[in-house]
């Protein structure tokens, strides 16, 4: 599985960290999509670029660092088809994926540290999406399509 991951300034170490964990100990590939240092980056463009990438089946899933997880999560989720959970804990890493089909999860360097994190990834990319709970991802998906496909309309009549 192709894994991208990226962090703003507060989470690079983490993102280093985790990135080095998942190339050493899994067959996944990561790329990485940065920060490329500690030097002040928003979070919005690195979380963009990950969910993009993701909706153009570059990657599969997604990891993404901030200050609390939280910022990064919000970015990603404004992307049309992006379930992306802040998760600080293996239950909520797993059940990000199965129950909800999340294609990136989010977590806060400030929160959790490398130990807890290195486990939390391991868990979310060690569970495969069953469809148990497709008929509540559906809602969620028609929701936003239905958001979509209004927008749409409201600026194609606004721009006649």
């Amino acid at each position: 599985m192709k894994i991208g991951i990226g962090a703003d300034h507060n989470g690079y170490e983490l993102k280093e960290t985790l990135k080095k964990f998942i190339e050493e100990s899994t067959d996944h590939e990561v790329v990485d999509f940065g920060a490329h240092s500690g030097d002040a980056v928003d979070y919005p463009g690195v979380s963009f670029n990950v969910a993009e990438a993701i909706s153009e089946k570059k990657i599969e899933r997604g990891v993404l660092i901030c200050g609390t997880g939280l910022g990064v999560a919000i970015a990603a989720n404004k992307y049309p088809g992006i379930r992306a959970a802040t998760a600080h804990d293996t239950y909520s890493a797993e059940r990000a994926q199965l129950s909800n089909n999340a294609q990136i999860i989010a977590l806060g360097a400030q929160v959790i540290g490398p130990e807890s994190a290195k486990k939390v990834v391991e868990a979310y990319l060690n569970v495969a999406w069953s469809g148990g709970s497709q008929r509540k991802v559906d809602q969620i998906t028609d929701r936003e399509s239905q958001f979509l496909d209004q927008n749409f309309k409201d600026a194609a009549k606004s721009s006649c």
